[in-house]
């Protein structure tokens, strides 16, 4: 008789989940309050691309001139076309979960869950009815949702969340972003590109001030936005914003992380903006789904508690995702991967997560992209390390594009040779990363990486010279 499994949440986490606990033979059932593919469907991931694709085609068609291309009129965006598009994209990715399901024969249920105690939950539905349905195991995906400061709670109209920004029907003259992380600065390419003007506030003292991003690419992106005329405010917070006839009036003063004395001595300026976009992370949505009704760990935040196997404290209750914060990572892709562990575990497998080769992709302009360890980190861990550099300049493909900007960083262990990372700035750098996580994962060597020939003309011959210059072989970089 197969195992019932119930999984809350149809995110990259849940679905996935869902997917492979059905192959494995399990009879399962997937419950969304939503939609099928959670945040990074709906309200991240794809939408973001669609807008991104968008900007950078507007770019190329203001450098058409270069290509030898004549533009008789104006290239300017329609977003009502563009949101239209954005929709289809998502419906169409939808649809193709849900043929998913119906292939695997997975039962899926749009409604809101609550566990009511081992091995039963109770779903609301959209008819204000119920059911219950029972469960062996149970995983949970129940996702996040942007962090809703209450000093600067989101109006939708002029203070917006993430999700806000994805849904602008009109384009501002001009916008503060508060949070130069991921999502703040992927949000400040795209609408500098639109033609709106862009100011972007940080508390730290650089732009992706996140251990996974090497410095190099930090500095490289505000070069590059400077010239894009994205006006960044480094180790600066915003103090408060005063709505007046439509507008924000928005008081910044210094970082709650600067020295104290340096911060004395910093006077708080005023801008006025047409709208500011709040991105300084995500919070937990775990309350209401009935956590305590099995005395499942969470933290003090309300995160979910769980170990390299996905599993909670409570047996045969498991969770991944965003719902286990950022003490693990939140990305859709390792949402993915918690999964299949969180499913075949659940199924009597015994696999561990693994959360040392992680690809990041930052999708800014240019794209950032980075796996493995950062110099700083591999001399930490006390590695003796060998690390070059190669600009896109070298490689005659990004010549050919007119996409010059950026380097391909590679670290290693100079005792053995070992790739150790890989960082990434430049064209497609969210594609070429996965050359980097095949060489991290499989603990390649440069001599290795050098002796694999690459195409040519391509961008991923940036990988071939960086590791030919890590060897003091370099032929062009």
């Amino acid at each position: 008789m197969s195992r019932k499994m119930v999984i809350i949440g149809a995110g990259p986490g849940g679905y996935v989940a869902a997917v492979r606990a059905a192959q494995l033979g399990a009879d399962v059932t997937v419950i969304e309050k939503e939609n099928v593919g959670g945040t990074c469907l709906n309200r991240g991931c794809i939408p973001s691309k669609v807008m991104k694709t968008t900007a950078e085609l507007l770019d190329r068609c203001r450098r058409a001139q270069e290509f030898g291309l004549s533009l008789a009129n104006d290239v300017k965006v329609d977003m009502k076309v563009l949101m239209e598009r954005k929709t289809k994209v998502i419906h169409d990715q939808a649809k193709g979960i849900h043929r998913l399901f119906e292939h695997n024969k997975i039962k899926y249920i749009p409604g809101t869950a609550r566990i009511e105690g081992f091995n039963l939950v109770r779903v609301s539905l959209a008819d204000d009815k119920t059911m219950e349905i029972p469960w062996d195991t149970l995983i949970l995906a129940p996702g996040s949702k942007p962090f809703n400061m209450p000093s600067f709670a989101f109006n939708g109209r002029t203070i917006l969340s993430n999700n806000d920004a994805l849904r602008l029907e009109e384009l501002p003259g001009s916008i503060l972003i508060v949070g130069g992380g991921v999502i703040g600065c992927e949000f400040a390419s795209i609408l500098a590109a639109y033609g709106v003007k862009v100011t972007v506030v940080e508390a730290m003292s650089r732009l992706l001030p996140l251990p996974a991003v090497d410095e190099a690419c930090s500095r490289v992106l505000q070069r590059e936005m400077k010239k894009q005329k994205i006006d960044f405010i480094l180790e600066r917070s915003v103090q408060e914003i005063e709505e007046i006839f439509g507008k924000c009036r928005v008081t910044i003063g210094p970082s709650p992380f600067m020295d104290q004395a340096k911060a004395k001595l910093i006077k708080s300026r005023i801008m006025e903006v047409e709208k500011v976009l709040i991105s300084i992370g995500r919070e937990s949505i775990t309350a209401g789904i009935g956590l305590e009704k099995l005395e499942i760990k969470t933290d003090t935040s309300g995160w979910i508690i769980a170990d390299e196997y996905m599993a909670t404290n409570v047996p045969h209750v498991y969770a991944v995702g965003d719902a286990l914060g950022p003490a693990k990572v939140m990305l859709a892709h390792v949402a993915s991967r918690e999964g299949i562990v969180a499913a075949e575990n659940a199924l009597a497998g015994k696999r561990k997560m693994n959360y040392d080769v992680i690809p990041n992709a930052i999708f800014t302009m240019p794209e950032i992209a980075n796996v493995g360890l950062s110099e700083a980190r591999a001399r930490e861990k006390g590695f003796q390390v060998k690390a070059e550099s190669v600009l896109f300049r070298a490689i005659g493909k990004a010549q050919i594009m007119g996409e010059i900007a950026g380097e391909a960083k590679i670290v290693a262990d100079a005792e053995n040779g070992r790739v150790l990372g890989v960082h990434i700035i430049g064209p497609h750098a969210t594609d070429l990363i996965a050359e980097g996580a095949l060489a991290v994962q499989t603990g390649c060597t440069l001599q290795e990486l050098a002796e694999t020939i690459h195409a040519h003309p391509t961008i991923a011959e940036i990988m071939l010279e960086v590791s030919l210059k890590a060897l003091g072989r370099a032929l062009h970089g």
